[in-house]
């Protein structure tokens, strides 16, 4: 398990945000000898071949067809996660001079956890267009890597009430401190100079950017025998390293793939989201005559990975009693009478057979009856695509913090059940 864990520490460490994620996905798949597949081109799938795709550099589907058999007869097993999670972004004119300090606006994405975000050595990573010194226009990740920015607390001398009640204005709490000087700084320079020092040399201007402020303390394995693994991104990012761990190691004979979206957390209304075209074009390329595609999806179904909510040992209350799942006891099956969750028992009953034959615990999560309920791109998927389809997770602590927690040993037992899932001859 330390090497799936240390695996696991550096995926997260250089995928500060979607697009370096999707990046390192894609690496691992090539190394796997996964071929990559431009939207843009007619597609030659071969018997058992294996491939992905990506669209807006942020998003990703990749696929094992089946050995010996067609998708019709086999269906699809597909596992689906975000590569997104809440944070800050550099808006886009940003600059601010106040008092001699270089400052830059943000703007908040998805449900973020603001208190964390005070007096963090933060760094900025995302993507850049330019125009190079032919007068193309090109298109480059950065990645800071380096502590930049930080957003101080005020003083308690000066806010008496701050652990009482405090209250976050994002416009004006939270505007970042990026250095001092006489005049407002060039941000747009100063992603330019970033990225000729990180070796990009033909930059004749840069066109716009989409920059996301990262913590930079690396993942940590905490505890006295190092049970839990810290990090920012856990949601969910380690579904997605679960998700293709598994398709990685089980070399499935049946058809089986991975989607990771982007914009979950946002609603996943887009392009490269799961309520946009993205899977279900995939598939209709996969399988182009629309009666064998309804009866491949038929025989097919989804299992929507995203952490679940563990039970805090400080706010048990917050949990209904029966339905608090424990950190370290196994993967949760996630349910809601609304359908914000898309289990139902016929999903639920095949994970759990699969689970114990791999012989690892299963939990299950209702939330409160009192209390909304969130929910994931399960239900989008199953309503887009018309396949059953399953919402689990692990549980973790701290959800939409820029630090989050989650325990060791459930990674491991989550990949093993996606694992034996992919190998799965009916679902």
């Amino acid at each position: 398990m330390s090497d799936l864990l240390n695996d696991l520490k550096v995926f997260l460490q250089q995928s500060p945000t979607p697009y370096h994620a999707v990046k390192q996905m894609s690496a691992r798949l090539d190394s796997a000898g996964y071929k990559c597949l431009d939207e843009g081109d007619a597609w030659d799938i071969a018997e058992a071949g294996r491939y992905y795709t990506l669209r807006n550099g942020s998003s990703i589907v990749a696929w094992a067809m089946p050995e010996g058999k067609s998708l019709l007869e086999s269906g699809i097993r597909m596992v689906g996660a975000h590569t997104d999670s809440p944070c800050l972004k550099v808006k886009p004119q940003p600059e601010i001079h106040k008092h001699g300090y270089h400052q830059l606006g943000v703007e908040v994405y998805g449900g973020v956890l603001l208190n964390p975000w005070f007096d963090r050595d933060l760094s900025m990573a995302g993507r850049v267009s330019y125009l190079d010194v032919n007068a193309k226009r090109q298109q480059a990740l950065i990645d800071f890597e380096r502590p930049v920015a930080v957003v101080p607390s005020l003083a308690i001398h000066l806010d008496r009430e701050a652990n009482k009640s405090r209250t976050i204005n994002a416009q004006t709490y939270l505007p970042l401190i990026i250095g001092q000087g006489e005049e407002k700084c060039d941000f747009k320079q100063l992603l330019s100079d970033e990225l000729e020092r990180k070796g990009v040399a033909d930059i004749d201007k840069v066109l716009d950017y989409e920059i996301s402020l990262y913590d930079s303390q690396p993942p940590s394995l905490v505890g006295l025998s190092e049970e839990f693994i810290t990090s920012a991104r856990l949601d969910n990012l380690l579904s997605c390293f679960i998700g293709l761990q598994a398709l990685l190691n089980a070399d499935p004979t049946e058809g089986a793939l991975l989607v990771c979206n982007d914009h979950e957390e946002v609603g996943s209304m887009s392009a490269s989201g799961a309520q946009g075209p993205m899977l279900s074009q995939v598939i209709e390329r996969l399988v182009p005559d629309v009666e064998a595609r309804a009866q491949m999806l038929n025989r097919s179904m989804m299992i929507s990975a995203d952490n679940a909510h563990g039970i805090h040992p400080n706010f048990p209350e917050k949990h209904d009693a029966n339905h608090g799942p424990l950190i370290n006891s196994g993967p949760v099956i996630k349910l809601n009478a609304n359908q914000r969750y898309a289990t139902n028992s016929e999903t639920s009953g095949l994970f759990r057979d699969l689970a114990e034959q791999v012989d690892v615990p299963v939990q299950s999560f209702v939330v409160r009856s009192d209390m909304a309920c969130g929910s994931t791109i399960g239900p989008i998927t199953a309503a887009e695509l018309g396949v059953k389809t399953l919402d689990v997770g692990v549980p973790q602590f701290a959800m939409h913090s820029i630090r989050e927690l989650a325990g060791a040993k459930d990674v491991e037992a989550l990949t093993k059940v996606l694992q034996r899932f992919y190998c799965e001859s009916k679902v």
